[in-house]
């Protein structure tokens, strides 16, 4: 119970920290909101209208998707500036243990990942539609295991060194391959006429593609779910939490 307990308390002061930056987050969501109006006119004229009849439609529930990544990130930050700082030094004389502790930052981390997200789902409702009553359970069962999978891996890149330009430059190489490496912003059939395979089937299955496609259905954007991208995600979401677990308790055990 004690554990417990102490994990809802990590997870409240990550919380908490994340709700202190509002400066940081209106930014962050103007920058998102932005990123929907610009690349919708830019590519809504490009993008062939056979494969993508309406962009604008298109590209939001991936905005939505790409968002939760954004935000659930942050923690990655923090955990490494207080890796290079010894701030961890201070967390670990709390009278908690450090699989409590590693738990709540996940845990915190994937709670600023649904709050984030939220002003992008509510968007995408109103450009496309509100989901119906049985998508909702598929809708935050997505949202939770996108949200968990990039908090995890956010910690997991952030405790491989405490040197701060191995961290900046593992952090920027995922967020790029993650960005890019999506179907975000192109759909698999504008992919596969651009690369060869296996690419565009990689790119399918990344979390983050396979996130914005379920959302693209639950805002009624795609007429069919194809359940087997919920199963991948979940999938994904375990590998990257044991990942998260395993590399932030390394970390500390170290020490």
């Amino acid at each position: 119970m004690n554990s417990i307990k102490s994990v809802f308390l990590v997870a409240e002061r990550d919380l908490y920290r994340f709700w202190q930056s509002k400066q940081w987050l209106a930014g962050q969501i103007a920058m998102n909101l932005a990123d929907v109006f610009i690349f919708a006119l830019i590519f809504g004229g490009i993008v062939r209208k056979d494969l993508v009849p309406d962009y604008f439609k298109y590209v939001t529930p991936g905005i939505a998707s790409l968002a939760t990544f954004v935000a659930a990130f942050s923690i990655g930050r923090e955990v490494g500036m207080e890796v290079r700082r010894d701030i961890v030094d201070y967390l670990l004389v709390l009278p908690m243990s450090r699989l409590a502790l590693v738990i709540g930052r996940l845990l915190g981390g994937m709670l600023r990942g649904l709050l984030y997200q939220l002003t992008f789902l509510v968007l995408a409702s109103i450009i496309l539609s509100s989901p119906k009553l049985e998508q909702l359970p598929i809708l935050f069962m997505t949202s939770i295991l996108l949200t968990s999978s990039m908090s995890s891996l956010a910690i997991a890149v952030s405790s491989i060194s405490r040197d701060f330009n191995i961290q900046a430059t593992f952090r920027a190489i995922t967020y790029y391959l993650l960005f890019f490496f999506s179907n975000v912003y192109y759909p698999r059939q504008v992919l596969m006429l651009r690369f060869p395979q296996p690419i565009p089937q990689i790119v399918s299955v990344s979390p983050i593609s396979l996130a914005a496609d379920i959302y693209r259905w639950c805002f009624n954007y795609y007429t069919y779910i194809d359940y087997t991208d919920l199963a991948m995600l979940a999938l994904w979401s375990s590998a990257l939490i044991v990942l998260g677990l395993a590399t932030y308790l390394r970390n500390l055990t170290k020490r």
